[in-house]
């Protein structure tokens, strides 16, 4: 009888131990991980990409970009590996480019580069090949969940039909990186390169994130010329939120050479939405798109177009990324280097209530990255800031002397040693003072000559007038009529002679002069002040 029930009882077990195994869920993911549409953090915070790539398998050296790309507001970097179809990117390598990552506090996408236009492009690899990859760098990958997310291979298959197909293929991989154990958040590249335009990955999305067992995997798409309309970019990213998939758009441009995609809706979109999104990148660019670079030759103070749109635009990366709360190992180091001091600002296009200053700008080495400009009066009052090295003033009082300093600051709020300053007059409005335009009358390879500058009385009457211009580099004054003219440095005085001194009410005067200036320059006189 004891023996009957043993073999019954464990009978009962058995079937009860497999129907719980039949009805546990999907392996629980750890570190980063899907949740629905989103991206979440360990602690369930949901965390949405905003970033940039960066290319360092050919440039190893550029290792500073990481700290640098955190600083223009970044929470996340895609850093492009290679297992040996360029320069190889080995263990240590590849982790010091976490600790990197982490000390600044950014997530860190790794992708390998080495499938890019694989059945298109020579020398490209299979995602399978992308996979052993993977697993030759398990040693420094396993444990790093909360910062690293593997973007398993870049843009895997060109447009070229290849056997296995994009579903299959990604499918195994996905498999395959799991079997070997990794229990990271997976990124997995559209075919087309990476762009999508025949459907394959939206349509098949549903079939790839099943089969991985963590359901821990989220799309990417690259939009460049295919998605050039608004129209495009909204029907893509509609498709992928009903069929409640997540995506990222893993890479994007403000032009292509195979057209001019939308970037505008793609971050408007990406904002609304809450999807991640990455710029291509951040520099070193060749091939003739050197105009997706972000930043020149890796100088954070250098931002390009592109890069300060990227960065500092509507719904850029500076105003919506919000940092990881569980990524980072370490405090990145406090910046407490100041910026340069600004060049000496010059003032043009002055008018009653306003005028344009221009400075050359500073550097910032400290690692935060030069932020922009506070520009201020002597007693204190800002004028306004700027994030380039120009500022149009407004508002200011008719007839008054101006001394405007330009100080720079950085992105941990240094203030450079120094300020620089200019001082100019407001000319004189429609109720006083005086005003002074001049007209290019003819100009020649090395000089030219202003007639008439007509200097304009306000409505109270005066017996002189004086009106300053300042010369462009490298110009002498040669000549001058109808004024008693000095001149100091590149500024020239122009002062009333006894006969065109006293103006009535809005009545006006005029004077000239004859400029010298070097061969092959352009330049001529283009502002003045009247007092």
């Amino acid at each position: 009888m004891r023996r009957q029930c043993a073999l019954a009882c464990a009978a009962v077990l058995t079937l009860i131990a497999s129907l719980l195994v039949a009805a546990s869920p999907a392996q629980a993911a750890v570190g980063l991980r899907v949740s629905g549409r989103n991206i979440v953090e360990a602690n369930g915070s949901v965390f949405v990409i905003r970033g940039t790539s960066h290319a360092h398998t050919w440039y190893t050296t550029q290792t500073s970009s990481i700290a640098n790309i955190k600083a223009k507001g970044a929470n996340a970097v895609r850093v492009v590996l290679s297992g040996g179809r360029w320069p190889a990117n080995g263990p240590s390598d590849v982790a010091n480019v976490i600790s990197l990552c982490k000390a600044s506090k950014l997530i860190c996408i790794l992708e390998n580069h080495d499938t890019t236009g694989f059945g298109e492009q020579s020398g490209s690899v299979s995602l399978d090949a992308a996979v052993d990859y993977w697993i030759s760098l398990q040693s420094v990958l396993t444990g790093e969940e909360n910062n690293v997310i593997i973007n398993i291979g870049n843009e895997p298959i060109g447009n070229n039909a290849v056997t296995p197909g994009w579903t299959q293929a990604t499918s195994a991989a996905v498999q395959r990186m799991r079997t070997a154990g990794f229990q990271h958040l997976l990124m997995v590249d559209a075919p087309n390169w990476g762009q999508d335009w025949s459907f394959t990955m939206r349509d098949n999305a549903a079939t790839v994130a099943a089969a991985d067992p963590q359901r821990n995997t989220v799309f990417s798409v690259h939009m460049y010329g295919v998605f050039d309309t608004a129209a495009e970019i909204t029907s893509y990213l509609n498709a992928f939120q009903t069929a409640g998939l997540p995506l990222v758009i893993g890479e994007f441009g403000f032009n292509h050479s195979d057209g001019n995609p939308d970037e505008d809706t793609i971050m408007a979109e990406a904002e609304a939405r809450g999807i991640g999104y990455l710029g291509w990148s951040w520099s070193g660019n060749g091939g003739g798109v050197e105009y997706l670079d972000q930043v020149t030759n890796f100088n954070p103070n250098q931002l390009t177009s592109w890069g300060t749109r990227l960065f500092n635009g509507a719904n850029g990366i500076a105003s919506t990324a919000e940092e990881c709360t569980m990524c980072g190992g370490g405090t990145p180091p406090v910046d407490t280097t100041p910026p340069t001091t600004p060049g000496t600002p010059t003032a043009s296009s002055i008018t009653s209530t306003g005028a344009s200053l221009s400075w050359t700008a500073s550097t910032d080495s400290g690692g935060s990255g030069l932020a922009g400009y506070n520009v201020y009066r002597s007693n204190g009052t800002q004028l306004g800031t700027s994030t380039t090295n120009s500022l149009a003033l407004t508002g200011l009082t008719p007839s008054t002397a101006y001394t405007v300093y330009v100080r720079a600051r950085d992105g941990a709020g240094n203030l450079s040693a120094n300020s620089s300053s200019v001082t100019f007059t407001t000319t004189g409005g429609t109720s006083g003072g005086c005003t002074a335009t001049g007209t290019v009358q003819s100009q020649w390879g090395n000089g030219y000559v202003v007639q008439p500058v007509t200097v304009t009385n306000g409505t109270t009457a005066r017996t002189s007038w004086t009106v300053t211009f300042t010369l462009p580099a490298g110009h002498t004054l040669s000549g001058s009529w109808n004024a008693n003219v000095s001149v100091s440095g590149q500024t020239v005085t122009a002062t009333s002679m006894g006969y065109n001194g006293a103006l009535g009410s809005g009545a006006s005067t005029s004077f000239g002069f004859q400029v010298s200036r070097p061969n092959g320059n352009t330049a001529t006189v283009t502002s003045y002040t009247c007092a």
